[in-house]
């Protein structure tokens, strides 16, 4: 690599997720419809638990911390991405596109952990409903949570301490939507074959834990259900756990097909698709399936809103 064609940089340029002009709009108000139901939704739920008293259980509990960890994550990104797409100047300083890689970082590991202790959650109650409380203890829960934030935190800071290693880049035009790590080692005229190893030991251990908790988990949940007497328990059951698994299994897919595979050194366009996907459907949707079909929160909404009606 030739020495002269690298710089320090002070700011990079987010192309985007395409050039082309008559895709502006469609973008900008699909991004802004979208944002708008994943902060309505995730801190609506948020404020619903909180206030009802009969949400005060663990599930509700891990509930509103993926409904909290969705919002920052989804804010961390999407703003800037509204910004860009409506803006000619589509730059982001150096230190912006730290704070932006390292939050991004820390929120989506961070979830990814969450959704294997909510799958956890959901076998505790369905296979051991008598003992549900008495094993997912205040203690126990805090524990779960605090161990899911510690590790997006500590291992987003082992990859933005390798990042800030980086002397030098050839070009600051990043080929993508916001400030992630695989386009950005792109640019990168260091060797960055440290980086590109601890990203794929970091997202694949992450992903294999998680992955085989969420199968170990609803397999025995599964078994539960096949061997419950009440044909209407089953459908409430297999309904319920199959929206989760499904929210669980798109978010996962799209980690895994960016993440955890070799580095081709581009980023291709269908990563950029694959990526909106996590940073803003998946939070907007997480909410909507973890809460709509659920008795419990449209009651709960229901004594909120003043309503006094019966839950059908």
């Amino acid at each position: 690599m030739v020495e002269e064609n690298c710089t320090v940089v002070t700011e990079f340029i987010l192309q985007g997720l395409s050039d082309i002009p008559e895709l502006r709009v469609f973008l900008f108000l699909f991004f802004l419809l979208v944002y708008g139901i994943t902060v309505v939704s995730n801190l609506g739920m948020i404020a619903l638990i909180q206030v009802s008293s009969q949400l005060h259980t663990p599930m509700y509990f891990f509930l509103s911390h993926l409904s909290f960890v969705d919002f920052c994550y989804s804010t961390i990104i999407v703003p800037k991405t509204l910004a860009n797409i409506i803006n000619k100047d589509k730059a982001i300083s150096f230190l912006e596109c730290m704070v932006q890689l390292y939050l991004f970082c820390a929120y989506g590991l961070t979830e990814v952990n969450l959704l294997a202790v909510m799958a956890y959650d959901r076998f505790v109650a369905i296979c051991s409903p008598l003992l549900y409380m008495v094993i997912m203890s205040q203690k126990l829960r805090v524990e779960l949570i605090s161990g899911c934030y510690l590790c997006g935190t500590v291992c987003s800071l082992m990859h933005l301490c390798l990042v800030l290693e980086i002397p030098s880049y050839r070009s600051n035009m990043i080929n993508h939507y916001f400030c992630d790590l695989p386009p950005l080692l792109s640019l990168a005229c260091s060797d960055v074959s440290m980086n590109e190893l601890l990203l794929y030991i970091v997202a694949t251990a992450n992903e294999i834990i998680a992955i085989v908790v969420i199968l170990t988990s609803y397999l025995l949940i599964l078994i539960t259900i096949l061997r419950m007497r009440s044909a209407e328990g089953r459908r409430r059951a297999f309904s319920t756990c199959a929206s989760h698994f499904t929210a669980i299994i798109v978010f996962h897919v799209t980690i895994l097909f960016i993440y955890c595979r070799p580095s081709s050194g581009n980023i291709l366009d269908t990563d950029k698709i694959a990526a909106v996907f996590y940073t803003a459907v998946i939070p907007m949707l997480n909410p909507l399936i973890y809460s709509l079909r659920n008795k419990d929160v449209k009651e709960a909404f229901r004594k909120v809103m003043g309503f006094n009606l019966l839950s059908k």
